[in-house]
């Protein structure tokens, strides 16, 4: 792995590739809702049993072809990026414990990472604006820094093929309860054309509105922390007004595209995904994770079997 500042590298040539080749995960936020917590570690490192949150992100984009990720950090962000260099250190006295420096190796093997600062936080477009200089003028992927898939049922591999094909955004969408459509950014769709529909499951999208009311959302179908966007979008960024929040909002860079022709589609994800974005689903999370490891999730069930199902108020013995 090698670890970049974006500010001080030339934007990359052309590839003559039309597919997505760089991600950006924008990672800046204060992450309140789990304060004291963040307060020194960035919510992206919180550990999901023994790995990250941000390094299940970066294996995701790296298992659909994408080694080029940046990522947009702020103040006291910087171990974000530590995670991702090399220990010769901590190597050096793992020699003898294979399995567990292959593990700390792992990181720094799976992608050049990076890196540029922002300074002050105004909304998710606002942080996707931060990558201009490093994409240039080719599409990329946004992968939001608290949500990822599961691996053995990947999301990017047919939003890159979706896009590569469009030349629009595309986006992914799940369902929600209606009632919690007030967290999201809502879409309207309608079926996609014939010819994309061997890809997944495709709609093509009418209309987006960021976090509306239960009884003001057009659908329940919420938009995925994935995004494949043309680059485009860093000029509809710079046209777009504060919206919800007072912030710069993606969700209303890419409605204004959408009004001015550029084709909008989504995959409905109908897989596994985790939100590790407040402290119920990041818990979530980790007990899922932990219940399906090789290694000790047979006995971690029984034990959170018997923890559920005992009548002691402090849970079976340990």
């Amino acid at each position: 792995m090698s670890v970049h500042s974006a500010n001080s590298s030339a934007t990359a040539a052309a590839t003559g590739r039309s597919r997505a080749v760089k991600a950006v995960i924008p990672a800046a936020g204060l992450a309140t809702r789990f304060l004291p917590a963040t307060k020194a570690v960035p919510k992206e490192l919180l550990p999901v049993v023994d790995r990250p949150v941000l390094q299940y992100i970066v294996e995701e984009a790296t298992q659909a072809g994408i080694n080029d990720v940046l990522l947009i950090t702020g103040r006291g962000k910087t171990s974000m990026v530590d995670h991702f260099d090399r220990r010769p250190d901590l190597e050096a006295r793992l020699e003898n414990k294979p399995e567990i420096l292959a593990a700390v190796q792992r990181p720094s093997e799976l992608a050049d990472i990076y890196t540029v600062r922002q300074p002050e936080q105004l909304g998710l477009g606002h942080a996707v604006g931060y990558a201009e200089s490093h994409v240039g003028d080719q599409p990329f992927a946004v992968l939001l820094g608290d949500e990822f898939v599961k691996l053995d049922q990947p999301l990017l591999p047919a939003m890159l093929e979706l896009q590569a094909r469009t030349g629009g955004v595309v986006l992914a969408f799940f369902e929600v309860d209606p009632a919690d459509t007030k967290r999201y950014g809502i879409a309207s769709v309608e079926p996609a054309e014939a010819e994309l529909t061997d890809i997944g499951e495709v709609v093509k999208v009418t209309g987006m509105v960021e976090k509306p009311k239960p009884e003001e959302a057009p659908s329940n179908l919420a938009v995925l922390g994935r995004y494949v966007l043309p680059a485009t979008i860093f000029d509809a960024i710079r046209r777009t007004k504060p919206g919800s929040g007072g912030e710069i909002q993606l969700t209303d860079a890419m409605e204004l595209l959408r009004n001015e022709g550029t084709p909008v589609h989504a995959i409905v994800y109908r897989g596994t995904r985790y939100d590790t974005g407040m402290p119920l689903g990041y818990l979530q999370t980790v007990v899922q994770i932990a219940a399906e490891r090789e290694d000790f999730g047979a006995e971690f069930r029984k034990w959170l079997a018997d923890f559920v199902n005992s009548d002691a108020s402090g849970g079976p013995n340990t």
